[in-house]
C-alpha cells in the first residue's frame, strides 16, 4: 500500500500533466517551479540534506530504477549536489568575480548563478529552453579566451565530436582559468568505447547506459582532455567527506571531479 505522501505524489503528477495541456509552453518554468516546492513540503524530513537548494527530506526521489537520487524540490542529482559541495569547499566560485559559462544549465545551478553579484553569467545549449544562448558546443560562436570558469556537466558523453568540444572550451577559457569538466567514467574500461556507427537509440541504450549517449568514457578521459590543452587534476574529493556526508547528500562513492585548467 502507497503511503500518503506518495499517493499525494501522484495526484500532483496528474495536475502537472493536464496544466501541461492547458497552459503556454512558455509558463512551463514557471509551473514546474510550484509543482517542485508543493513536492518539497510532502517530502520534508531529516535523514537527507540537498546543499543546493538547502532543503532537508526524509528522502530521495528515484530516478529510473536506482533510488535515493534526485532532490524533491529542486530537482539536483547525486553528481549535481557534489559540484555544489565541491565549489563551495575547493574554488572561489562564490568569492572572486568571474565571467561564468554553464553548459547545459539545470534551473536551479542557473538560479543560483544569477543572484550571485560576483558572477557574470552565461548559459548555452543545442535545445535546452533554459539556456539563455543556443549553440553547438563543437563550434562555440564567442571570442577566444573569454571565460574565467566553464562548467560542463556530463555533457561530452553525447557529442559526437567530443574532441573538438574539448578544443573549443579550451578556446574560450580564459589563460589561467578553470573549467570542471564532468563525465561519467567506468572506472573498470582502459579506453573509452565508442563507435559513431551506433545511431540506433535503442543499440545506444543497451551499450552506451542511454540512448542518448554515444560513448562510454574509460580511465583515459583524463588523457583526452589533456590531448586538447588542458592541465587535469582527478580529484577524489567525495571521499574527503566521509561515509556521513556521502549518504547525507545521497552522493556517489566513485565520482571524481575533473578539474582542468588552462596554463597562462
Amino acid at each position: 500500500m502507497r503511503s500518503l505522501p506518495e499517493n499525494r505524489t501522484r495526484v500532483l503528477d496528474a495536475v502537472k500533466s493536464m496544466l501541461r495541456k492547458l497552459i503556454p509552453s512558455r509558463y512551463y518554468p514557471q509551473a514546474e517551479q510550484i509543482y517542485n516546492h508543493l513536492r518539497g513540503l510532502m517530502y520534508l524530513g531529516f535523514r537527507f540534506a540537498c546543499p543546493c537548494c538547502k532543503g532537508h527530506f526524509r528522502k530521495y526521489l528515484p530516478f529510473g530504477v536506482t533510488p535515493n537520487v534526485q532532490c524533491p524540490r529542486c530537482c539536483s542529482h547525486n553528481r549535481h549536489r557534489l559540484l555544489q559541495l565541491y565549489l563551495r569547499s575547493k574554488t572561489i566560485f562564490f568569492k572572486d568575480n568571474l565571467k561564468v559559462l554553464d553548459i547545459a544549465p539545470t534551473q536551479f545551478f542557473q538560479e543560483m548563478c544569477k543572484s550571485l553579484p560576483n558572477i557574470d553569467y552565461l548559459s548555452a545549449d543545442i535545445s535546452s529552453p533554459l539556456a539563455m544562448l543556443r549553440m553547438d558546443i563543437t563550434t562555440i560562436p564567442l571570442f577566444d579566451n573569454r571565460f574565467d570558469c566553464i562548467i560542463c556537466y556530463h555533457v561530452l558523453e553525447h557529442v559526437l565530436d567530443d574532441q573538438k568540444a574539448m578544443s573549443e572550451l579550451f578556446r574560450v577559457l580564459k589563460p589561467g582559468g578553470w573549467a570542471i569538466l564532468q563525465s561519467p567514467v567506468d572506472h573498470n574500461r582502459d579506453k573509452t568505447f565508442e563507435d559513431p556507427s551506433i545511431v540506433s537509440p535503442d543499440e545506444r541504450e543497451r551499450l552506451f547506459g542511454q540512448n542518448d549517449h554515444v560513448r562510454i568514457y574509460g580511465i583515459d578521459y583524463k588523457y583526452r582532455l589533456e590531448k586538447a590543452g588542458f592541465l587535469v587534476k582527478v580529484d577524489n574529493y567525495v571521499q574527503e567527506l566521509g561515509e556521513s556526508a556521502i549518504e547525507k547528500y545521497g552522493l556517489l562513492r566513485d565520482e571524481e571531479i575533473y578539474f582542468c585548467t588552462k596554463p597562462k
